[in-house]
């Protein structure tokens, strides 16, 4: 029997408490994962970790460094807020640890680069928990689009919206963030868009705001029109403050135009739609993917410790996932100027600025 990969997981905040709770226990019970340590500067976060993991107080620290010194594991699991990425994911890294890191990589796309630099130096695996493009129904609509049984995929309309208004709806810290819709909600609908367009983003034009009443410090409202390579366009609409969810967290919208019929993902039921000249429509409602017993971290988890033990490239491997955090922050820029961002351009040109503030 092949023993349990080890790991240590830092942050036990609200992401990291889910974690702890829900994904980790079923991977210790069958075997995949065993967590040797905790870390968090807030002591009284680890009752969860002992609760849920069984670890004991002598395995709970408050800094990386001193977990990776005290204990000998696999890999370890990156779940704190991303202006702390690059210090834990590289001194994980240095210390020769495979990294499983929540999105996005970093808080700026020069650190994400940095990052990807370091493991590709070091020769580390490193990959990125974009938990919603594995979810059983985004996965669904992916495949159906992929299989080519529907035509040329022509555009995307994308819709995710909710009423989270009010101060502490979603989580206090994004109510203080400056690009909350983007960072903690954009960047994983941006990965499922590249997935269905089987391309990279070319350009970006965004608009961001917070309405009057909506209690953010940042952007809670995100409109945007998404070129990708391969000519592909998408219309992407996000928003936290509106007065009603018509498409709150994983119960996205998102229509897929393509040559033959329209596929209509909508609260987690997939239809193909067709009309003739009549303009009469026939709608069928389509099964969801049975093909995993298992969605989102559960199925990453499983994924990362496979590649660990040499199995297939995990696909949201960090060189990959620049692309993703590349549109995430044209966009960010998109908004902040009014004007089109040249995605490619600007990941070749933080990249530049990285290595050379590293050199």
């Amino acid at each position: 029997m092949t023993e349990p990969l080890r790991y240590i997981l830092v942050g036990l905040g609200d992401m990291g408490a889910f974690w702890a709770s829900h994904t980790l226990p079923p991977a210790q019970e069958r075997g995949l994962a065993m967590p040797v340590a905790v870390v968090d500067t807030n002591s009284s976060r680890f009752a969860i970790a002992e609760e849920s993991l069984g670890i004991r107080p002598d395995q709970c620290f408050s800094g990386i460094e001193a977990a990776l010194a005290s204990t000998d594991c696999d890999f370890v699991i990156v779940v704190v807020p991303p202006v702390a990425h690059e210090a834990v994911a590289t001194a994980a890294i240095d210390a020769g640890k495979h990294v499983l890191c929540e999105k996005p990589i970093a808080d700026t796309l020069e650190a994400s680069i940095r990052i990807a630099d370091r493991a590709n130096a070091v020769g580390v695996k490193m990959a990125i928990t974009m938990s919603h493009r594995f979810d059983q129904d985004k996965q669904t609509l992916i495949d159906r689009v992929q299989s080519g049984e529907f035509g040329r995929l022509n555009y995307l309309v994308y819709r995710c919206t909710w009423n989270r208004r009010r101060f502490g709806d979603w989580g206090e810290f994004r109510h203080r963030m400056q690009h909350p819709m983007l960072i903690e909600g954009s960047v994983h609908h941006f990965e499922i868009i590249r997935s269905l367009t089987s391309s990279d983003a070319k350009t970006v034009y965004a608009r961001t705001w917070n309405p009057e009443w909506g209690e953010y410090a940042g952007d809670s409202t995100v409109l945007a029109i998404v070129e990708m390579e391969n000519g592909t366009r998408c219309l992407y609409e996000g928003a936290q403050a509106n007065a009603s969810t018509l498409n709150g967290w994983g119960q996205d919208y998102i229509r897929a135009e393509c040559e033959d019929a329209t596929l209509v993902l909508d609260r987690r039921r997939l239809s193909v739609v067709r009309s003739g000249s009549d303009g009469l429509l026939t709608t069928t409602e389509l099964p969801l993917s049975q093909e995993r017993s298992e969605w989102k971290n559960s199925a990453l988890l499983t994924d990362f410790c496979t590649w660990l033990r040499g199995g297939p490239t995990m696909a949201t491997h960090v060189a990959d996932n620049l692309q993703c955090t590349a549109l995430l922050f044209g966009a960010i820029q998109s908004g902040q100027t009014h004007m089109p961002v040249d995605v490619q351009d600007l990941l070749k040109s933080a990249r530049h600025d990285a290595r050379t503030l590293t050199n």
